[in-house]
């Protein structure tokens, strides 16, 4: 899953793609050149929901994102994906080609679960403490593992009692929202149990702090990181990496793949 971020403001990649308004000749460029490298799903975003980033008003995330959607479902042939929270643009963006929803606050943002069952696509559940502006303000759990996983699993069984299928749920323990380092890392070596939950699990750390503090490298040089982390979630089995440097991840998975086959 490649990251297309139409923000001023995003942690890694903000205002690559959007400065003050969409820059339709980057995004087409930027989406083919994901998807000839190898990715297969693109995920749209309109709100920054990096650590302090302030809410966007839904008139102005649907100026973002629903123009991109169209302009890509129109142009490739390939999963689109939206990031959002928000219900009509949940709406909008299925009615203009998105074929997933992927939502960091797991539907709980008033009428985003009528909105999601309305379009009939996929969600993914992610956990997050607190909200964007406090999240990393002392994030604080009796066990990370089992907070966040039974956290997910009670959204599961809302989202079920609400009409979703199986089929239409995905997983993600939210790396980086709401955790610490250390939370961070017991949730990273503890994804099996996720994935054993039978539902498929989507796993985001690309350029993310964690990265930066196992390197010590800034946003702009944790690449190598980034895809040596996402091989490790997927030799873990997660089913879909969150990334934003596609082909040096598939690089990582297609050597730790080659090294490790027969092993486990």
């Amino acid at each position: 899953m490649a990251v297309l971020n139409i923000t001023p403001d995003s942690f890694s990649d903000g205002g690559k793609l959007f400065d003050g308004q969409a820059s339709f000749d980057a995004i087409l460029s930027r989406a083919d050149c994901c998807l000839t490298e190898g990715a297969t799903i693109l995920d749209v975003g309109g709100e920054s929901t990096r650590p302090g980033a302030a809410p966007v008003p839904e008139s102005e995330e649907l100026d973002r994102v629903v123009p991109v959607v169209e302009a890509l479902s129109a142009r490739f042939d390939t999963v689109i994906s939206v990031d959002t929270s928000t219900p009509n643009v949940m709406i909008e963006s299925a009615a203009h080609g998105a074929r997933m929803i992927n939502d960091v606050r797991a539907l709980l943002r008033e009428g985003a679960m009528a909105a999601a069952l309305q379009t009939g696509l996929p969600v993914c559940l992610m956990h997050m403490q607190g909200t964007p502006q406090t999240m990393q303000k002392q994030p604080t759990y009796d066990d990370a593992v089992d907070d966040v996983y039974e956290w997910l699993m009670t959204r599961v069984d809302v989202c079920r009692d609400a009409g979703f299928t199986t089929d239409q749920l995905l997983l993600d323990p939210g790396f980086g929202f709401g955790k610490t380092f250390e939370h961070n890392v017991a949730l990273f070596r503890s994804l099996d149990r996720f994935v054993q939950s039978g539902y498929p699990v989507l796993v985001g750390v690309s350029r993310k702090t964690m990265i930066g503090d196992m390197t010590g490298r800034p946003i702009e040089q944790r690449v190598t990181g980034s895809a040596v982390a996402a091989a490790v979630a997927a030799s873990y089995g997660a089913a879909i990496l969150r990334v934003h440097d596609v082909a040096e991840t598939r690089d990582a998975m297609a050597v730790m793949q080659t090294l490790t086959q027969g092993t486990q």
